[in-house]
């Protein structure tokens, strides 16, 4: 696997090639990099020169906050999703910077890039007060992995009152039609206990009970289609990056499924 990732490697240390597939062409950007990270962290490679290199590269290219934009202006040029701007000055976003982080300090990574990058995650987290699925998805990645465990703990109860209060998850799969769509996300586009608790160690797991949890994991097990994987429900600009995507959202299906002790016959 970490051969087949290298062909996506740039001599910059970045990641590209639409790696992500709403992004196409050869050049870096984070949300990439941090996908080749996810990969490395799945196979038990995220350490040594490989990692260094990807923090020189997440430094070179972070705001002046210390933090990574969602996409870098050299995208221009080439295709892209709509609902993926292109800035010439492009803001520090968590839904960016929150997972690349937690996911370097659950791999107990050391690098100076780290320093400024955990500080813009807790100030953003602390801000949250109105929030969306993928950022809360961003928010708790960073806490599971976060140093400070207690203070990670405190800001993960706050964030699950607010995930309930916005109705950020859908509880009853039965009820769907019930729970709203979030501003700009494709029509079903929904998060369910599932997507914050990946796993049973996540803190998100305690923000929704035994049959809450149990009735999502039934809903994800049953959403798997006669060719044996999962349908993509975001937003689709292209039909290429449907059929990549559909991959990604399979292997996520399964090793949440595994994680919970949930076999597939």
């Amino acid at each position: 696997m970490e051969t087949a990732l290298a062909a996506y490697l740039n001599e910059d240390g970045g990641y590209g090639h639409a790696l992500e597939p709403d992004l196409r062409g050869p050049v870096s950007q984070p949300l990439h990099t941090a996908h080749a990270l996810s990969v490395l962290d799945s196979i038990g490679r995220c350490d040594g020169l490989r990692v260094e290199r990807i923090c020189r590269f997440l430094t070179e290219v972070s705001t002046k906050e210390g933090a990574l934009p969602a996409l870098l202006p050299t995208q221009r040029g080439y295709p892209a999703a709509p609902f993926i701007p292109i800035v010439d000055d492009p803001p520090a976003e968590l839904l960016t910077t929150g997972p690349v982080v937690g996911l370097l300090h659950r791999n107990a990574v050391w690098h100076a890039w780290l320093f400024r990058a955990t500080d813009f995650c807790w100030a953003a987290v602390d801000a949250l007060d109105r929030s969306h699925p993928y950022e809360i998805e961003a928010a708790i990645a960073f806490l599971d992995g976060a140093p400070d465990r207690a203070r990670a703990e405190a800001a993960a109860d706050r964030l699950g009152r607010l995930v309930r209060d916005q109705q950020l998850a859908v509880l009853d799969p039965e009820r769907r039609a019930e729970y709203p769509v979030a501003a700009g996300y494709a029509p079903g586009e929904q998060h369910f206990p599932y997507d914050y608790a990946r796993t049973p160690e996540s803190l998100a797991r305690h923000w929704f009970t035994d049959e809450e949890l149990s009735r999502s994991l039934d809903h994800l097990a049953a959403e798997q289609q006669a060719d044996g994987g999962w349908p993509v429900n975001w937003r689709q600009w292209a039909p290429g990056t449907a059929l990549e995507g559909r991959p990604i959202v399979t292997l996520k299906a399964l090793l949440t499924l595994r994680a919970h002790g949930r076999g597939l016959g």
